[in-house]
């Protein structure tokens, strides 16, 4: 028995085929599998989108939050969508984009050129067909909204949300390539838009639907591409001065070489640096980034005997399985793991000789998480803490790459320093590119440096930790690129609203809910970077916490329609309380616990508040006069909190909560006094 009162159903009938709550519930999966579709396509072939973080889930959110307000205004079937998502598909096919690594403020490991447009030209235009592609069946869903009460409208969005997500998951699960997701959404568009006229129906549906599966099977055919749940993997074999080479580029970038174990460490000798410094025999080896085997090759030749090897992708450790001429996957004394490197270190009781960090470069960003890199849990004092704690008495640490920049190879060292409270070996083997090998033991004793390193110059940054872990932010800033484009977002949307939804007026009652958007995007950024860091960077991980938000939203729906629940007050001092709870509970606690209590723990610091803060919009949004200009508040508010994100470069993700709570307190201060009680 439902004890909260909902508004009646409003006037709008459909004159849609298919029943209203079917309707809704595929409109909604197919809205979040579109967003997470055009997330991950875009940033295989457009890379400025591996390193701008939320810009396409920005779009994504603008569109949406369009296509509730629009809702009313027009009768016009949103036939612009298809037509824009072809567009958008045949703009980034034709023009694909390699990034360029030099943007200071951004700063990556190594430095490529840029092909393609600039990103000044690209971005706009991929911003804005993101947010217009997704406007339409934002639009479908909103259209859905007035023929059902405020809550049971709101719970069947979040269970087709939940259903998108899911076939997006098993997709991902299937390394399905894009034709798979332009087949879903060509049969979205058919089912859920209504076919007259048909003349328009064919040109503006029909033909751009079956338009975008053609152009994603062309490139499934021709690219040659593996699809990962992280990248699209291509490679290519061929004979160097008779050696049989496989180069591998994921999202159009040059990632890794399998080549010979020896004739690796004859082109670049640096490779071998690791078992040189280390004293200790490297019986017990552990492989953070494995990638297609060089490194667990060249661990066999130094007489391992055994060899862990850490991989985040499975593509890529299957690649290796099958391309690299040496087969060390194939060796008896090799074990793959497909998990983060972090995650695999926290769970592991196991005790190594030699742990090298093997050019653990991921080249792409956690969806969803402020500039938080599949890698980023690695480099944190805490990290290299963790490392120390796994090693034999007498083993030693490593880790190789290609810094861009001098103050990273410091910063990195200082980093080891700290953890391990002596000095590394810092070997620098290539001024250019700044190549460098970086080894600790664990004692003093337990290293042999060719040269002492002089130490970290004043300059160098601070280690990165677990709260901030942003490694190559020099300063404590937000990099003004960013800033410009957040504001350049801003605009935009701004003048997006006014055109699309009218005057500003239509949402000034809704003000409450607007901020209650901006608070609750903060809470699910802080949610995704927390799991992540407690059970590791992957896609599994990532999918989990993202279903889990929305599972906790919809079963605080449940409880407003079925219960009675405390007044709005009570429910913002609970939710004030749950952040309080957050940020007083430390992450070196949680991960301290076993695993499965350190996912009971998990669970209740994190959702309790989302739990909370999803009672208080449900007791709202039920009370509200306009429920697509109010849920259409709600959502922009989301995108200027996927814009506040950023401030976690500044005050790191655990200051996200105390912004949260200011957000929070506003919106009680702006709540109408006459819903208070309710």
């Amino acid at each position: 028995m439902t004890l909260q009162a909902e508004k009646p159903v409003e006037d709008g009938k459909s004159e849609h085929w298919l029943a209203v709550r079917p309707r809704l519930i595929l409109a909604s999966a197919f809205m979040l599998f579109l967003e997470l579709a055009l997330i991950r396509w875009t940033g295989s072939n457009i890379v400025h989108l591996s390193y701008f973080t939320n810009f396409v889930l920005l779009g994504s959110f603008l569109g949406i939050g369009l296509g509730f307000l629009r809702v009313g205004r027009s009768k016009r079937q949103p036939y612009y969508s298809p037509v824009v998502l072809s567009l958008l598909v045949i703009v980034v096919l034709l023009f694909p984009v390699t990034v360029d690594r030099n943007t200071e403020g951004v700063l990556y490991w190594t430095s490529l050129a840029t092909t393609g447009p600039p990103a000044w030209l690209i971005l706009p235009i991929i911003f804005c067909a993101a947010a217009l592609a997704l406007m339409g069946p934002a639009e479908l869903v909103g259209r859905c909204f007035p023929e059902l009460p405020r809550l049971e409208a709101y719970r069947y969005d979040l269970i087709g949300s939940l259903t998108g997500i899911a076939a997006f998951t098993a997709l991902s699960f299937l390394s399905a390539p894009p034709v798979f997701w332009g087949v879903i959404a060509a049969a979205c568009y058919g089912v859920l838009l209504v076919p007259k006229p048909r003349t328009l129906y064919l040109a503006l549906v029909t033909v751009p639907s079956l338009a975008v599966v053609a152009l994603l099977l062309t490139e499934t055919l021709t690219a040659g591409a593996i699809w990962s749940p992280y990248y699209k993997v291509t490679h290519r074999q061929f004979q160097q001065a008779g050696v049989p080479v496989t180069d591998i580029a994921v999202n159009g970038i040059p990632h890794q070489q399998a080549v010979p174990a020896q004739v690796r460490l004859q082109w670049e000798a640096q490779y071998g640096l690791p078992y040189e410094r280390a004293v200790a025999k490297p019986n017990d080896v552990l492989i953070v980034g494995a990638g297609s085997g060089t490194d667990v090759a060249i661990a066999l030749s130094k007489g391992a005997q055994r060899v862990d090897a850490v991989e985040i992708d499975p593509k890529l450790r299957e690649l290796g399985g099958s391309v690299h001429p040496d087969k060390p996957y194939s060796d008896p004394r090799v074990t793959t793991h497909i998990t983060d490197g972090r995650a695999f270190l926290e769970r592991t009781d196991k005790k190594y000789d030699l742990i090298l960090f093997a050019l653990p470069d991921s080249l792409t960003l956690v969806s969803g998480a402020s500039s938080l890199r599949l890698e980023s849990y690695l480099f944190t004092e805490e990290a290299m803490k963790a490392a120390r704690a796994h090693l034999k008495p007498g083993g030693a640490f490593s880790m190789y790459n290609y810094y861009r920049e001098s103050w990273l190879v410091d910063r990195l060292a200082l980093t080891v320093q700290t953890a391990f409270g002596h000095k590394p070996c810092v070997d620098v083997v290539s001024l250019a590119g700044q190549q460098a090998v970086i080894t600790a033991g664990d004692t003093l004793q337990a290293q042999r440096c060719d040269v002492e390193w002089p130490g970290a110059v004043a300059a160098t940054p601070q280690p990165a930790g677990d709260d901030r872990p942003f490694l190559y932010l020099k300063d404590r800033t937000i990099p003004p690129i960013y800033l410009i484009t957040l504001s350049l977002i801003l605009v935009v949307s701004l003048l997006a609203v006014r055109f699309v939804a009218g005057p500003y007026r239509r949402m000034r009652p809704y003000a409450d809910l607007f901020l209650l958007g901006v608070a609750f995007l903060l809470l699910e950024t802080k949610s995704v970077t927390g799991f992540a860091l407690l059970f590791g960077t992957t896609w599994v991980v990532n999918a989990i916490v993202f279903a889990g938000v929305l599972v906790a939203v919809l079963a605080a729906v449940e409880v407003t329609r079925r219960f009675r629940t405390p007044p709005l007050p009570v429910m913002y001092g609970v939710l004030l309380a749950g952040l309080l709870l957050a940020w007083l509970v430390p992450n070196t606690w949680l991960l301290s616990l076993p695993v499965p209590l350190r996912a009971l723990a998990a669970v209740t610091v994190a959702f309790l508040p989302i739990f909370a803060a999803n009672v208080v919009f449900a007791k709202r949004f039920s009370d509200t006069a306009d429920a697509t200009t109010s849920f259409g508040a709600n959502l922009l508010g989301a995108m200027v909190g996927g814009c506040l994100e950023y401030l976690a470069l500044v005050i790191g993700y655990q200051g996200l909560l105390i912004v949260a709570a200011v957000l929070y307190l506003g919106a009680f201060a702006l709540m109408p006094r006459k819903t208070a009680l309710a």
